[in-house]
């Protein structure tokens, strides 16, 4: 269901109400573009979805979903079959609202978007295609003489993601043509995102862990972007709170695990710490659907710099590994290790793979945590299974180790 209303700097927002159900193709609910063309073909009206409202499952993918969308003050909308909203007022001030789901707010960013092109001597081409948004980002793309271009906005958690792609150069992402603190214009970076196995993995890990070592002596730098501190030393009394706050969540034996880990995450980060892999720039989502080009479009570029900030690179090993298929897993970890060891001799990546297993879990409980204290109500539903699950996950990978321990024993 889409819910209609329209923002007025004279007349104020107004809700003018829902259209009914229809049926879209695409499962996935930030991917709203699919909603867009649904609702212009089959009632001839051009809307921009704010937020979500409503959903008939705990999470994606699939289900009834209702979301909030705004018409021009000056459509008509009186041969539209609508009926009224029986919910909550979805024009309620909430303060934790992102920018892009307010009444207008498209309309401004967008605004600044084509006078930044403009400004660059960029020719728009047609007009703006929203196709993403959601708590963590909204995302337009803008035909122009230059190619496509695409907008991005984000909450004020990742706002160092312009500054830190600019830094890092078009060698490593797509080059931007302007950010500012929550918003950016990136170029089109060709060929498709990568999937998941073959030959094409190698050179993805070489990349990132070539950034990685150039920015492990900078640090300082990267705080100065404004990357947030995710050292393992710093997060254990993140990853406390929210085992404190959450905890209670969970079946009594992972209650056990979770309290035993965390009871000996200080020895654990000093092991961790001894095994010589410097902690630096770490992507904090990196998996081959966020890389694109290869093959016949050469070099690779790496997306989504968002979740990234300083922490222990072993990390992404753990994130790129774990969404591989079987057979490709354990070639991927091997050249992850291969490189650390190439980069620092002596090193023991593989080891503090191994510890950092547990904790990593911990840590993307806590980065979860993050997300649900910083999103509207509405919207939480996209993480609030999150935090549980990662805190199970684990607490499993604590039984997992203790196992293996035991084998070796035995």
């Amino acid at each position: 269901m889409v819910v209609l209303c329209s923002g007025d700097v004279e007349a104020g927002d107004r809700l003018w109400g829902a259209l009914p159900s229809l049926q879209v193709a695409v499962p996935w609910w930030p991917e709203v573009w699919d909603v867009v063309e649904a609702v212009q073909r089959q009632f001839g009206i051009d809307i921009t979805v704010l937020r979500l409202l409503t959903t008939s499952q705990p999470r994606m993918p699939g289900g009834t979903v209702s979301y909030l969308a705004e018409v021009s003050p000056q459509a008509d909308l009186s041969a539209l079959p609508l009926t009224a909203w029986s919910g909550d007022d979805p024009l309620d001030p909430q303060p934790l609202r992102q920018s892009w789901a307010h009444p207008d707010g498209p309309r401004r960013l967008v605004a600044w978007a084509q006078d930044q092109l403009q400004a660059a001597g960029i020719g728009i081409l047609g007009a703006p295609e929203q196709r993403k948004t959601w708590n963590l980002s909204t995302l337009w793309r803008l035909p122009t003489d230059h190619g496509p271009v695409w907008l991005k906005a984000v909450p004020d958690f990742f706002t160092h993601e312009g500054a830190l792609m600019k830094r890092l150069g078009p060698e490593v992402t797509p080059y931007v043509h302007a950010a500012e603190p929550g918003r950016l214009l990136i170029a089109d970076a060709p060929g498709d995102n990568m999937d998941t196995s073959g030959p094409m993995l190698a050179p993805m890990v070489d990349l990132l862990t070539g950034v990685q070592a150039q920015w492990a002596s900078r640090i300082d730098d990267l705080f100065a972007l404004g990357l947030p501190d995710r050292r393992l030393s710093a997060e254990i009394p993140r990853i406390e709170r929210v085992v404190d706050q959450y905890g209670a969540l969970l079946h009594a034996a992972d209650r056990h695990e979770l309290h035993r880990l965390v009871d000996g995450l200080g020895a654990r980060v000093t092991s961790i710490a001894d095994c010589g892999v410097p902690e630096t720039l770490t992507h904090g989502d990196f998996h081959p659907g966020n890389v694109r080009g290869g093959g016949r479009h050469g070099r690779f570029l790496i997306m989504d710099w968002g979740d990234a900030c300083v922490s222990h690179p072993m990390t992404d090993e753990l994130a790129f590994t774990r969404r591989l298929e079987p057979s490709d897993r354990a070639s991927a970890a091997g050249w992850f290790m291969k490189a650390w060891q190439d980069l620092v001799p002596g090193c023991e990546p593989e080891r503090a793979a191994q510890l950092l297993r547990p904790l990593s879990a911990l840590i993307g409980a806590v980065t979860y945590a993050d997300f649900v204290r910083h999103i509207e109500p509405d919207e939480r539903i996209y993480h609030a299974e999150d935090v549980v699950e990662h805190l199970a996950s684990a607490a499993a990978e604590t039984r997992a180790e203790a196992s293996r321990r035991a084998s070796v024993v035995e």
